[in-house]
């Protein structure tokens, strides 16, 4: 195995060398082996997850005190919860300070105190060691408050969305976030009192996780690949005459957008006859308190706008005719865990909130229309790198022209950070 101290070795793993640009000739091309090679992805472990913002959760999954979840941030064991003395949202690594089992056991609940089951070190929800058996065993010298939980680096939270960085020196998450804020705040002020519904989508796809970063902003793909979702849709009465037209747009650091007018309704007052007669004039109603709120331009991109969101490197927010929240981990060059969360206002109309899971199931669900096709195409590029004989995927769609939504310009904004951040760029 190559090791990055063999210099010849460190050329073939650096960013520059795996991400070409030719704006001259309009021209941007991404290495095969970033998708493919076991150093490059020990590499990227390092540099990409370890020095980013990753997300989390989000503070309404644990809203009452002592409420948590466990979860795995940058191939790491996390867990979050609401401390039972002070409210505030901790942010944890989930192992314990004495032999290092993990404490937090469950996917989600509540409890005040978390105890490792291996010697029954107990921690309270504020992270403060709080009991050791026999503790006269230690003669005095047990530093019960040098011994409680680790904390990640950096954990901040930005209008509920929570994430942690396991880099001491990275900026602070706003600056982090750049122009993917104002999308953000769209996406949070159109929900009025957002909150993560129960339940989840948990599904592998044995394919490399950029592929799916690629994927999730990708408009070019939607039409062919996503055939039978729109034949779907036109059976039960959407009128997709309307067609799909938008733009693609770099943020800074490695963020992205497509936005894009869709015929599909939206549970955020875009009104279509499936969610029912009744449900017209209460969306009518949202979307004229969004306008008279925020102003007609913001509440327009809120209610008929759709935005498939990359906040760089893995955390997808797709704003569609539902509320999506996913992000992924990789563990191999071929194999990514996906998990996503739906996302809605805790006052929805149930015809609407109906409407909205039957989306969340039907179109993005790991049984549904679009994830399969999805998974099937991006398993199939996976397997077509096996071939050899090409050795550059092509990105350079839209390179000469203001992006729309099926160009590609988002793509390489995902890209040219990667490639920064694998040359040893911050």
């Amino acid at each position: 195995m190559t090791t990055i101290d063999d210099p010849v070795a460190a050329a073939v793993l650096s960013g520059s060398t795996l991400v070409r640009e030719d704006s001259a000739q309009g021209r941007f091309r991404v290495n095969r082996d970033a998708m493919t090679s076991s150093e490059i992805f020990d590499e990227e472990r390092r540099k990409v997850f370890d020095h980013s913002w990753l997300y989390v959760g989000h503070e309404s999954e644990v809203p009452n005190r002592g409420d948590y979840v466990r979860r795995s941030v940058g191939g790491r064991p996390l867990f979050m919860v609401r401390g039972s003395k002070t409210g505030e949202v901790n942010v944890f690594h989930n192992t314990c300070t004495h032999r290092g089992a993990v404490v937090c056991r469950q996917g989600n609940g509540n409890s005040k105190t978390f105890q490792c089951f291996y010697h029954a070190w107990t921690f309270n929800s504020e992270g403060s060691l709080v009991g050791v058996p026999d503790r006269e065993a230690y003669a005095g010298t047990l530093d019960m408050g040098q011994l409680g939980l680790a904390r990640p680096a950096r954990s901040e939270s930005y209008r509920g969305f929570v994430f942690a960085s396991y880099d001491p020196d990275i900026v602070d998450l706003t600056t982090y976030l750049a122009d993917a804020r104002p999308y953000l705040d769209n996406i949070i002020d159109a929900q009025r009192d957002a909150q993560i519904l129960h339940g989840t989508h948990e599904y592998n796809m044995q394919a490399n996780w950029k592929l799916l970063v690629e994927n999730s902003i990708d408009g070019y793909h939607a039409v062919p690949t996503h055939d039978t979702y729109f034949k779907y849709l036109a059976d039960l009465g959407t009128d997709l005459g309307e067609g799909v037209h938008g733009e693609g747009r770099s943020l800074g650091n490695g963020h992205a957008v497509i936005e894009y007018r869709g015929p599909w309704g939206r549970p955020i007052a875009k009104w279509e006859a499936l969610f029912g007669e009744d449900a017209k004039p209460e969306m009518a109603s949202a979307r004229a308190d969004l306008a008279k709120k925020f102003g007609e331009e913001r509440a327009t991109l809120m209610c008929d706008y759709n935005r498939n969101l990359l906040i760089y490197p893995n955390l997808i927010i797709n704003d569609i005719m539902a509320l999506t929240v996913r992000t992924f981990m990789p563990t191999s060059p071929t194999n990514v865990d996906v998990t996503a969360w739906q996302m809605a206002p805790s006052d929805e109309l149930p015809e609407v909130r109906q409407r909205r899971l039957d989306s969340f199931l039907t179109f993005l669900g790991p049984g549904g229309f679009a994830t399969p096709d999805d998974i099937e195409a991006l398993e199939s590029c996976q397997q077509g790198f096996a071939s050899g004989g090409v050795e550059w995927n092509d990105i350079s769609r839209g390179m000469d022209r203001n992006p729309k939504a099926t160009d590609e310009e988002q793509m390489r904004a995902f890209w040219r950070r990667w490639r920064d951040q694998m040359d040893g760029r911050r």
